[in-house]
């Protein structure tokens, strides 16, 4: 008790110092500059939160660093910009993707059907390679034949940036069409759904740790039907999903964007947890060399699709007007006009980045803790980490429940990534940016703590936009004439000093608990 009462007592004591310094630093400001740095640091603390939160839920609870974190944030930038400024690539996706996934909806039945797979031991460790090898080759010959209307990096005219800038013009470019003229659309999609049985079958032959099979139902299907019932729905009503798509109002295709970023992904979790994160459960160096690896992978793959330059995605229309009543001076005039910003105590701030974001960030902050603390799933979660075998003796399948946690911290990180987007723009960099702000937040809040990585990124995000500002107007140094004016290299060490500091005093952070 005494511990207890002395851990909180240094906790509120460290954010009480903490809160003198925000004070003392509104101080040298005006309240116009103090509301807008305060409400630009409250939304890179919620982009920042949205990837801290996942890799906290990932590591809290599987007990799984997730290098790849970072990288997965710039995935979904790139995937909402995409579906964002060029629908009709993403209808054109829809069906490959949904193929190639469906395979792997069936993993419990694949438990029965290895059981009555009758080889010897050497053709059953042949036998994984020669699926995945089949199933590669099957990829390597259809993929590059599918027809999918995109852009020629080679062309600047043709580029993602001139997609991007024409969008955001409001006059975009007429998109490209795309037809089956290399290969027969029966070849294409019964090629696609073998090599999704065969490779998803051969990863899972390479999981030995599966000892029986899981009972069957209709919920053992129901994925695979889906999928397959998307992809073959895409491919049939291609056109008309296109132009449904392009005829959209840019509120709501920005809403599918999100959603379609934060599903996908959920959908890359669970397979990096399904296929390669599960196997080496018991091999943490292995996980950390997979998960570097694969960050390396998803930089060069977006690099080779998107180009390397930067680029921004447009803001929807609900936060993009500039019109005559613009900048709005209340919430009802920007309702009206909706202007990209709005006044607040004579300064502009921006409504999308300082208002909505932040919004978002706070709602999801509330979502998940319900879930996690308020609803059955969260307590087989939290039972499950703390004993696997006695959760598995009542009959609930522990390892669907992981990978839909890994699927949900993956899927924070592209929510966070599609956001971030017409905020600070694309680039390949932004991953390894954002990841280091979080892992600094985790550090501070305390790496296993859901609210630890809440407050952690909202004081990273409030330092480094103070810092920022007063890099602008600069610090009067007291009883002198001297003005100090901290440079951008000060922007990341102010916060990895914080770190330094509140490690010292409380090692395990602000609300981590000692393990």
């Amino acid at each position: 008790m005494n511990a207890f009462f002395r851990k909180n007592l240094l906790s509120a004591a460290t954010l009480i110092v903490i809160l003198i310094f925000f004070i003392a630093a509104a101080q040298g400001m005006n309240s116009q500059d103090f509301v807008i740095t305060f409400l630009r640091g409250l939304s890179v603390g919620a982009v920042t939160f949205l990837v801290a939160s996942g890799f906290s839920l990932i590591f809290g609870l599987l007990d799984v660093l997730n290098l790849a974190h970072g990288t997965l944030f710039m995935i979904g930038a790139y995937i909402g910009w995409t579906v964002f400024v060029r629908p009709d690539t993403f209808a054109d996706l829809l069906t490959p993707f949904a193929l190639i996934l469906s395979g792997f909806a069936l993993r419990d039945m694949y438990p029965l059907l290895s059981a009555r797979v009758r080889l010897g031991l050497r053709m059953r460790r042949i036998l994984p390679w020669a699926l995945i090898i089949v199933s590669v080759l099957l990829l390597g010959l259809i993929l590059p034949r599918y027809p999918i209307a995109g852009w020629n990096l080679d062309n600047y005219a043709e580029s993602p940036v001139t997609y991007s800038f024409m969008a955001s013009q409001g006059t975009p470019l007429p998109p490209p069409t795309a037809t089956f003229d290399q290969i027969s659309p029966a070849l294409a999609i019964g090629g696609l759904l073998l090599a999704s049985l065969f490779g998803s079958f051969g990863l899972f032959l390479f999981d030995q740790s599966v000892q029986r099979s899981p009972r069957l139902s209709w919920r053992s299907y129901a994925g695979f039907v889906v999928l397959l019932l998307v992809g073959l729905i895409a491919f049939i009503f291609n056109s008309a999903l296109t132009a449904f798509l392009l005829g959209l109002n840019a509120n709501w295709l920005f809403f599918i964007a999100v959603i379609v970023a934060t599903l996908s992904g959920a959908g890359l979790g669970a397979l990096m947890e399904a296929t390669l994160i599960r196997p080496l459960y018991s091999r943490p160096i292995y996980q950390l060399m997979l998960t570097i690896g694969l960050s390396a992978i998803g930089v060069q793959i977006v690099q080779a699709v998107w180009g390397r330059p930067e680029f921004v995605m447009p803001k929807p229309t609900l936060f993009n007007g500039s019109g005559a009543s613009c900048p709005a001076t209340s919430f009802s005039s920007w309702w009206q006009g909706n202007c990209s910003t709005i006044l607040l105590l004579g300064g502009r701030v921006r409504t999308y980045n300082e208002i909505f974001i932040p919004l978002i960030g706070l709602l999801v902050l509330v979502a998940v803790w319900i879930l996690l603390q308020r609803t059955r799933l969260g307590m087989i979660i939290r039972a499950g980490v703390q004993d696997r075998e006695m959760v598995e003796a009542l009959g609930i399948n522990v390892r669907r429940v992981f990978t839909m946690v890994f699927a949900l911290g993956v899927g924070l990180a592209t929510l966070g990534g599609a956001l971030a987007a017409p905020s600070m723009g694309l680039s390949n960099a932004m991953g390894e940016s954002f990841l280091l702000n979080a892992l600094i937040a985790l550090a501070i809040g305390g790496l296993t703590s859901y609210p630890g990585a809440a407050l952690g990124s909202l004081l990273v995000g409030l330092i480094q936009q103070f810092i920022i500002k007063y890099g602008q107007i600069g610090i009067s140094i007291p009883f002198t004439s001297i003005v100090l004016k901290p440079t951008p290299p000060i922007v990341p060490a102010s916060t990895v000093l914080l770190m330094v500091i509140i490690l010292l005093i409380m090692p395990n952070g602000l609300l981590g608990k000692k393990e």
